[in-house]
């Protein structure tokens, strides 16, 4: 009846807009998503006629052949981006160009005729001699630098064109690469740098992680994916690799009938859309974890959506589909079998990092330090190596956090060992401050970038040090020099977004929104953001100073920072 009567009114409703001038349009036939295996494979953008013409990967021999003898003016805009991604290079930011250029000039105005370099370390994986190298690298190509990153990679800058070849012959010798470690493909694989040897841990990791480096990510069906694919694989039960934010996350859970294995996340991102990742509730035996990943990748391969760069990212997917529909497709097209179904972790309340001194299961001990930042040097490095090497050590690990962690050390060393590694500049009892502190690169080399972040991150500490002292509980300061949230903004405690900003006397300057409360692990959320506060670069330290302060007198027994800021007058966080 209410069909009929719909559809008998229809004729008089167009009858009566005529009558008034308008003529009702007809509904836009939805645009196309350039999901393959619906829209067909047609490039609807640039990056992905370029990645189809030719892929990635082919600039490598160009890069050999060509581009190092001839240099920088010889590279097609093509290969320098976005082919140079594949390869593990980016170009860097012209020095002498502002924040306030960004996003005014087009990329090809921003870029210099040096590259950062991105060395893959999956898992965090790291011996000394290849620390060593990296070291060597950073002190004879690229004047100094060395960041540890929060993908648990090492990035050098100021590399030219004319030296890749001798620095990628270097690495391979000592067993490491900087291939995909930017561009369109599955990401270094993080892994708990702890695997096999923490005393609490679930399950090891090790051999999916290895599975999926030497049989997956080679082949070349991985290698034009819609955007970036990260990965996080963990059986540690502190959940010490950001699940919440992966494309694809494992972390530990134990089956009440099958035992260890892993439950599975799709879905996770940041930048300008946040969302956390999605359980597929489902718990997957070690043996099945490259098998459901190659799956996961293929299905954002096939589905993922390509017309529209910044929605080409898995998150969008899960988004639109669901993750009852996820899993289904996943199941139905992509597996040889079910998944089974599995309890759901609980997060874990306590901290996730590794820092200061924990016991192996094997009665030996590991030790977390901490680059401020994650900022070393290449002399560092080797220094670093130098010390693991006398005590003995053979195994480093990278973090999440951008921390570096010796594993291995016999009781007897650990006091001599850790007064060693301060004597290098590493911080093995960090203050909260310097524990939690986070940034990206920001300006000094990055083309998105508004404002200087690195820098100012190791003052921002070595100021709240002075004033402040130290905290008695955890507190995450991010810096964060655009809105893209590499330092992951969204979830610290306090986080600072870049942009210009106009002071009191109207100038336009370097500055950062703020964004309080944010957190992952137990009740993840992406805090508040105070309505139009904006604080100058030059009032960043004041204001930490003064939140801090006022935390510390208004707290009630045992609260954290985190439940102080959500309860806070905004008036107390301004």
């Amino acid at each position: 009846m209410t069909t009929t009567t719909i559809r008998d009114a229809a004729p008089a409703q167009r009858a009566a807009t005529q009558a008034a001038g308008v003529e009702k349009r007809p509904a836009r036939a939805k645009k196309s998503e350039g999901q393959w295996k619906l829209d067909g494979r047609e490039p609807l953008n640039g990056d992905e006629r370029i990645k189809q013409e030719d892929g990635g990967l082919s600039a490598r021999q160009r890069v050999i052949d060509i581009y190092s003898k001839q240099g920088f003016s010889s590279i097609p805009a093509e290969d320098l981006a976005p082919r140079f991604k594949w390869l593990g290079l980016y170009t860097q930011r012209r020095q002498d160009l502002g924040g306030e250029l960004t996003g005014q000039l087009e990329n090809s105005e921003l870029q210099d005729e040096f590259f950062m370099m991105r060395v893959r370390f999956d898992g965090g994986r790291v011996t000394p001699q290849q620390l060593r190298t990296v070291g060597e690298i950073s002190r004879d190509y690229a004047r100094s630098t060395a960041d540890f990153t929060d993908r648990q990679n090492i990035q050098l800058h100021w590399i030219r064109i004319e030296d890749v070849p001798a620095i990628w012959d270097k690495l391979e010798v000592n067993g490491l690469s900087t291939l995909l470690g930017c561009g369109d493909v599955p990401r270094v694989i993080l892994g708990s740098p702890v695997a096999g040897v923490a005393a609490d841990e679930i399950i090891d990791a090790t051999p999916a992680i290895d599975e999926i480096v030497a049989n997956y990510l080679p082949r070349e069906e991985f290698h034009n994916l819609p955007r970036k694919f990260k990965t996080a694989i963990s059986g540690n039960a502190r959940q010490d690799v950001t699940h919440e934010i992966q494309d694809i996350s494992f972390i530990g859970s134990v089956h009440p009938e099958f035992g260890p294995g892993f439950e599975c996340y799709v879905g996770g991102g940041l930048s300008t859309n946040p969302m956390l990742a999605r359980s597929l509730g489902a718990w997957v035996p070690l043996e099945r974890v490259p098998e459901v990943w190659a799956g996961v990748a293929r299905i954002f391969r096939d589905y993922g959506f390509r017309r529209l760069r910044n929605r080409a990212r898995l998150k969008f997917l899960v988004a639109q589909w669901g993750i009852e529909k996820f899993r289904e497709v996943l199941e139905t097209e992509y597996l040889d079998a079910p998944l089974i179904d599995g309890p759901h972790v609980p997060e874990n309340p306590g901290a996730r990092d590794h820092l200061g001194l924990h016991k192996q299961k094997d009665g030996r001990f590991y030790l977390g330090v901490k680059p401020t930042v994650g900022h070393a040097t290449g002399e560092q490095l080797i220094a670093i190596a130098d010390v693991a090497e006398r005590f003995g050590i053979e195994r480093l690990r990278t973090t999440p956090d951008k921390e570096l962690l010796f594993l291995d050390i016999e009781p007897g060393d650990v006091e001599p060992l850790s007064a060693a590694l301060d004597e290098t500049g590493l911080y093995s009892k960090p203050s909260e401050f310097r524990r939690g502190i986070v940034s990206c690169t920001g300006l000094e080399f990055c083309k998105l970038a508004h404002v200087t972040t690195k820098a100012r991150a190791i003052e921002l500490v070595d100021d709240l040090e002075e004033r402040v002292g130290d905290l008695d509980v955890p507190i995450r300061i991010s810096l964060n020099g655009c809105p893209n949230s590499c330092a992951r903004t969204q979830v610290a405690d306090i986080g600072f977004k870049g942009q210009t900003v106009t002071d009191d006397e109207g100038n336009r300057v370097e500055g950062f929104q703020v964004h309080l409360g944010g957190a992952l692990g137990l009740h993840p959320d992406w805090g508040r953001k105070l309505r139009g506060h904006k604080v100058t670069s030059a009032e960043v330290g004041n204001y930490v100073v003064r939140l801090v302060t006022k935390y510390k007198k208004q707290r009630t027994e045992g609260e954290q920072f985190r439940e102080w800021v959500l309860r806070a007058e905004e008036a107390d966080l301004q």
